[in-house]
């Protein structure tokens, strides 16, 4: 566990922003005001919710599935020619 650094104080400039370092640059944050004046601010990914099902047990294991196939299978243009003569003539 990386360890905490001591309290430090910024300022909020006069557009409404504080930065929290280089280290953080590109994060998304979570920022929860607990009570008028206190922010807990917490780093956080983000999962659209187009891509959430994604995340949900079935289509984890179907995924994984796919992958362990693809990983025994290997890879071959062998019928690519067929395949795209018949996808032009329809």
């Amino acid at each position: 566990m990386q360890a905490l650094s001591p309290p430090t104080v910024k300022v909020i400039g006069a557009n409404g922003q504080i930065s929290l370092g280089k280290q953080f640059a590109g994060r998304q944050v979570l920022v929860e005001e607990q009570e008028t004046g206190v922010w807990l601010i917490r780093t956080a990914t983000v999962i659209p919710d187009n891509e959430r099902w994604l995340h949900q047990p079935e289509a984890a294991a179907d995924l994984a599935r796919a992958t362990a196939w693809s990983v025994q299978q290997s890879a071959s243009d062998a019928q690519t020619d067929a395949i795209l003569a018949t996808l032009t003539q329809g």
